[in-house]
């Protein structure tokens, strides 16, 4: 029986952090999440991949709401003369109908956050590039960045094959029942010509006592 849980999810309050921080009661509630999904549309629609980014954290106070984007190409989001953070500001107000303060925190190390290492490989799986390749390349450079251990999947007509299956990649460790591991965990679909490929990442990046 494949019963598995979300490492992110099982590591909340350990060393982990909800992506949304607010309070709402129960009329309120339903309102604020949808606002949040609308955001975090509007940030993957307007940016998409070149922008490279990893989290959006929403937090609300009573008269403010703060969105931090955090990004590994912060030139990408910003824009010229930070005319692209100014209208995405302005979008996301529009969204909240509230002051919003907009933060971009810029990834010193890519290789060492799961939801960039993913796109990387479904990027390339989307241009036909073999998944070996790519599953070995991306893990041999987040191990080159510091990480432990790293941890991929890919599922799907790997190289256009007739039979969809599994195939994956592991180096150093990865203790995914332990607890107080800083294990950093994403999935993203790769859109190819013989269908959609999942790519699995886990990245170990040491215990947090």
């Amino acid at each position: 029986m494949g019963q598995k849980v979300n490492p992110i999810s099982m590591r909340l309050q350990v060393n982990k952090e909800w992506s949304s921080r607010w309070f709402a009661g129960k009329r309120s509630y339903a309102a604020y999440l949808e606002d949040d999904i609308k955001v975090r549309r509007l940030i993957q629609n307007k940016l998409g991949s070149r922008a490279a980014i990893n989290r959006v954290e929403i937090s609300r106070t009573p008269n403010l709401v703060t969105v931090t984007i955090n990004t590994a190409k912060a030139g990408v989001v910003i824009g010229r003369g930070g005319t692209g953070a100014q209208e995405l500001k302005d979008d996301i107000e529009k969204i909240y109908k509230t002051p919003t303060r907009v933060n971009i925190e810029e990834i010193k190390k890519p290789e060492l956050y799961a939801k960039l290492v993913a796109e990387n490989i479904a990027h390339q799986l989307e241009r036909r590039m073999s998944f070996r390749r790519a599953i070995k390349s991306a893990s041999a450079a987040t191990m080159r960045a510091g990480a432990k251990g790293i941890r991929i999947e890919v599922s799907g007509r790997l190289n256009g094959a007739e039979m969809s299956r599994r195939e994956k990649e592991v180096a150093g460790s990865v203790p995914l029942h332990t607890i107080r591991a800083d294990i950093d965990y994403a999935y993203v679909p790769a859109h190819t010509a013989a269908g959609i490929i999942g790519v699995k990442v886990w990245v170990y990046k040491g215990e947090v006592i």
